[in-house]
């Protein structure tokens, strides 16, 4: 049975609604988002997901999305209770939650977010789903962004100009990564960004290429400090209530497991992941007053050494979770490097 114990999160939000699939549907399962309308989560990775899911239950199964349900950190209990069968988490928004997912946030993987989503949901098949810490929900798909960079109203070309601004950062091993390069770090939700950046809170943000038009950075955060590989990967889940899926017909069931849920569904949500970026970075390109700087290579080398400390330091975490992180670690290089 579905429990209400946080409605009082959702009494009065403003909600947006879209139906993605067709009114024949016989089960149309709620998405909550906490993502802008307009942001690829919400335009593009819900829209591709739902296609897959119509697709797969030969129209039987459609979604229907709604916003403003609950803040960011409040999706994975939204689930759990049942107030939506569907959400996406940022697992660095659930502090104490999560220690395996670090391992897909750290630095330095060469690769698409396609490729990085895929090698996560192999290496998580493999190793780290014993950790069980998605218990209560059941996992749907694991994706990543593509490489965050460096975000910032004034022009950032060198490494040593970060230490001591004050600088969005997320949870996880992005704000580890700040604390290394000396950053202050300002724990701000995704969708106060613009806000943050605009009123000068900010002197920047560590986000993906793909927010500059999905939370419109190229306005207030006109440069970009590129390093190869990012200064982190964001780990992010599609997640849904277990009632939900058990109550499906067992013939949906099936078809959603083999044709839709695990890696079909990450691969094809790194995809637009990608179609983000790219687009973000045309955008960039193309607006007045922005600009990208590529990291020097000397920078690229005193990274290596920085962050290796926060690499070693989430190894040694997710060992204690019981997980082969080191041999994870590598998979993930491994399967990377398929893709």
């Amino acid at each position: 049975m579905k429990t209400n114990r946080i409605t009082s999160l959702i009494i009065g939000a403003g909600l947006a609604v879209a139906s993605f699939g067709a009114s024949a549907a016989e089960y149309t399962l709620q998405i909550s988002s906490w993502a802008p309308p307009t942001h690829n989560i919400n335009a593009k990775m819900w829209p591709t997901f739902t296609k897959m899911v119509e697709e797969a239950t030969g129209g039987r199964v459609t979604t229907e999305l709604k916003l403003g349900l609950a803040p960011p950190p409040a999706q994975m209990d939204l689930v759990m209770d049942g107030a939506a069968d569907l959400s996406i988490i940022f697992h660095g928004y659930q502090a104490g939650r999560f220690t395996t997912t670090k391992l897909i946030e750290l630095p330095g993987y060469e690769g698409s977010a396609e490729a990085a989503s895929v090698a996560y949901w192999r290496t998580y098949k493999k190793y780290l789903e014993k950790a069980n810490e998605h218990r209560g929900v059941k996992v749907v798909a694991l994706h990543t962004h593509g490489a965050a960079q460096l975000m910032s109203h004034e022009k950032i070309t060198s490494l040593k100009q970060i230490a001591g601004l004050k600088l969005r950062v997320p949870g996880g091993v992005g704000g580890d990564i700040g604390k290394v390069l000396g950053a202050t770090g300002i724990s701000v939700p995704a969708p106060k960004v613009y806000e943050t950046l605009a009123s000068k809170s900010a002197d920047g943000v560590v986000m993906p290429i793909d927010s500059r038009l999905g939370f419109k950075l190229t306005e207030v955060a006109e440069n970009v400090y590129d390093m190869p590989g990012g200064l982190y990967r964001g780990s992010f889940a599609f997640i849904m209530n277990e009632d939900t899926f058990a109550n499906l017909p067992k013939d949906i069931q099936e078809a959603l497991e083999s044709k839709v849920f695990g890696e079909p569904a990450s691969r094809a949500i790194g995809k637009v992941w990608d179609m983000g970026d790219a687009a973000s970075m045309e955008a960039t390109l193309k607006a007045e007053g922005n600009s990208i700087n590529k990291a020097s290579p000397q920078d690229i080398e005193d990274f290596k050494d920085l962050s290796a400390s926060v690499v070693a330091s989430v190894l040694a975490e997710v060992s204690k979770e019981g997980v082969d992180a080191e041999a994870a670690y590598q998979m993930i290089k491994d399967e990377m490097a398929k893709n």
